[in-house]
């Protein structure tokens, strides 16, 4: 580990001209602790730009039209990895500039969508599901809530999120989340167009997004992640987050580099500060989601430890399920999303 942590230090001091450079990275809004950007600032020399995005479509999107050079660590779901790979949108890590990786629970090493952590390392886990004001909407949670014009309890939002939201509708029609029946994906696909045509639709939203408008009561219910909704559930004793009777995703976000990083010994400098214990705990406790970080556990506040919202019971763990990179039948769904946000 010394060994690698030379050469970090090394290549830093190869930047050109000897001069502080930026590490900017591309993620989702309120998903870092801000404070941490003075922090790395203090290791490194390096300044931290956060660039934000909200749906990874448009993430990918952006990468596409030529982003790749703009930005050095991307944050991305673990269900896009073999996709960003094959695109050409990320790079292979150099494992040595990342001494930090032990750090990491074996559980989240290996994932079957990067065999050998080829392209990144976990930054946080957590689930979809639906934040709600418990005096306005009550019951056993149900994606109907959101989904069936005749049981929405009033005013709601739709998470602008293609896989996601998709099956999350697939779950509450009794299908797989990770269906490849071109009929199951037109079925739900409809279904969703209807639910975005009520009345009580406020449209879609970004988690935060939502989690904003039921805070502020212009919703009642909200598609959400789990983090968005548990940093604020104490701002209102009736606020709740649930996992819906009929199932909900589990995911890994993941730390990567960018294929045109302008700068990639800060980029592994970065993820490598990410995933450092200390940095790991006090980024958990700030955004309350759920850390892979072994080696940071003993410093995660017990409360958020014990807070089911974050860090799911094993009963909860049952109903919760892992989109898969479906390939070539992504393109199904990849249709029925354009059908829903057409029209």
């Amino acid at each position: 580990m010394r060994t690698a942590f030379l050469a970090l230090i090394l290549a830093l001091n190869c930047l050109p001209g000897g001069e502080a450079k930026t590490v900017r990275i591309f993620m989702y809004s309120e998903y870092i602790d801000p404070s941490l950007a003075e922090l790395f600032k203090a290791r490194t020399g390096m300044e931290l730009d956060i660039q934000l995005y909200e749906a990874q479509e448009e993430m990918i999107a952006k990468l596409q039209a030529g982003g790749t050079d703009q930005y050095d660590v991307l944050v991305a779901s673990g269900v896009v990895v073999k996709q960003m790979a094959a695109l050409k949108l990320i790079r292979p890590l150099d494992q040595a500039l990342l001494p930090n990786k032990a750090n990491i629970g074996a559980a989240f090493l290996n994932p079957a969508f990067d065999p050998g952590n080829q392209y990144g390392y976990p930054y946080f886990w957590g689930t979809s599901g639906l934040m709600y004001d418990s005096a306005k909407v009550q019951g056993e949670p149900t994606w109907a809530w959101v989904l069936d014009p005749a049981k929405q309890p009033g005013p709601f939002t739709l998470l602008d999120e293609a896989k996601t939201t998709l099956a999350s509708t697939l779950a509450w029609q009794g299908k797989s989340m990770n269906s490849r029946v071109p009929a199951e994906i037109k079925a739900a696909s409809e279904a969703l167009v209807a639910a975005k045509h009520s009345a009580k639709c406020l449209g879609f939203a970004g988690g935060v997004d939502g989690k904003n408008r039921v805070l502020g009561g212009e919703a009642v219910v909200a598609m959400v992640y789990n983090g968005d909704a548990a940093r604020h559930l104490a701002e209102k004793p009736t606020l709740r987050y649930a996992l819906p009777k009929e199932g909900a995703e589990i995911w890994v976000d993941m730390l990567m580099v960018s294929a045109k990083t302008p700068n990639p010994a800060g980029a592994h400098a970065l993820i490598n500060f990410l995933l450092d214990a200390e940095v790991g705990a006090q980024n958990a406790n700030f955004i309350q989601y759920a850390s892979p970080n072994e080696a940071a556990r003993a410093k995660i506040k017990p409360e958020l430890l014990a807070n089911p919202a974050i860090y799911p019971a094993a009963e909860d763990l049952k109903r919760l399920v892992y989109l898969e990179d479906l390939g070539r039948d992504s393109r199904v769904w990849d249709a029925g999303w354009t059908a829903v946000k057409s029209q």
